[in-house]
């Protein structure tokens, strides 16, 4: 298992000290760097500054939207960054959710499994530098009856193949992902929790005939260290009380579902019930302490070296940390921590 650094959105807190760390997690030889967006900071631009100022870590997205970008301009984004930074790019996308995509993006929530299968193959072909031409439900290339003429990508990525890592949380959209994708980006993993997960991905690799070697299972945890781990609970709970209440709506919330097949499902109901009625103090207090602990690294560097060698355990290949710290001297030592927490664990790879 390897280590990553997820800065999640930018501009939601001190940027500086967001470039800092990842400076420090390519000193300490993290694996990739991960950035995010939403309807505020764009993945790409962080990237290309974040790949600038580093050397040797990797840069990914987590995630590009889907309904933000065709599936064209993906590939020509990629290229780039994979370009610019000197081979060094992975590329996660996502469909976001109904009310950023038909609020936001002005695109329809439909079929969203199937414009994913279709998107990835485009992205694919383009980056193949081969003329698109492409037939779908969803997308056709060039439009027919019209101007239009299939293309090539001008751009020679570094790589001759960009990995694609897919966000996904409910079961078809996990089969999908092992199917056509080189990665998983996973949230709100939980190791005790996580086994009809992982076997929804293996059903997707066992429909092409593979299995999961090489592919990469990264979830994103936070990353709280001190003595008492269930205070170190407390800096979570903005965050997850964000996703569980109101990261959709009451009737369509992939991780309230998510919290729910975990066992949280009364929990997971008070939460959104208190979010979305903007009592966001009392769904914070709402979230129970073992939910947190079962998706987040808390705690002293033993307890975390633990928590460690059940992730690896239950698959996963690439431990992306979130330090939940606004101190950039803590926010750097608890990166430091990790490293030695995963030695420590003896599943470092």
């Amino acid at each position: 298992m390897r280590l990553g650094l997820n800065l999640g959105y930018w501009g939601a807190g001190n940027d500086a000290d967001n470039l800092e760390l990842a400076k420090e997690a390519d000193r300490l030889g993290y694996s990739v760097v991960w950035a995010a967006e939403a309807y505020g900071s764009d993945a790409p631009t962080v990237l290309s500054w974040v790949a600038a100022q580093t050397e040797r870590i990797d840069v990914g997205s987590a995630i590009f939207q889907i309904p933000a970008r065709t599936p064209a301009m993906a590939a020509m984004t990629a290229a780039t960054l994979d370009t610019l930074s000197g081979g060094r790019f992975r590329m996660g996308l996502g469909v976001s959710g109904p009310q950023v995509s038909e609020g936001w993006h002005g695109v329809r929530f439909d079929k969203p499994l199937a414009r994913t299968r279709e998107y990835v193959d485009i992205v694919r072909l383009a980056l193949t530098r081969q003329k698109v031409r492409y037939e779908g439900k969803h997308y056709t290339l060039p439009l027919p009856d019209g101007p239009g003429k299939a293309l090539q990508l001008t751009v020679h990525p570094v790589r001759e193949y960009i990995p694609i890592y897919l966000a996904a949380v409910g079961p078809k959209n996990l089969e999908l992902t092992g199917e056509i994708a080189d990665g998983w980006l996973a949230v709100f993993f939980s190791p005790e929790h996580s086994a009809d997960s992982i076997a929804s991905v293996k059903a997707g690799r066992e429909k092409i005939g593979k299995t999961m070697d090489g592919f990469d299972v990264v979830p994103t945890a936070p990353l709280i260290v001190g003595d008492d781990w269930k205070a170190c609970a407390d800096p979570v709970r903005a965050y997850a009380a964000l996703y569980v209440g109101g990261m959709g709506s009451r009737q369509q919330n992939f991780y309230n579902n998510l919290a729910c097949r975990m066992g949280f499902e009364a929990e997971a109901a008070e939460v959104q019930e208190k979010y979305l009625a903007r009592d966001y103090q009392g769904a914070m207090a709402a979230l129970p302490v073992e939910f947190l602990d079962a998706t987040s690294l808390l705690g002293p560097k033993e307890r975390i070296a633990d928590k460690m060698k059940a992730l690896a355990a239950a698959g996963v290949t690439t431990l992306s940390v979130s330090p939940m710290l606004q101190d950039l001297e803590q926010g750097i030592a608890a990166l430091r921590t990790a490293a030695e927490a995963l030695d420590l664990a003896g599943v470092g790879s």
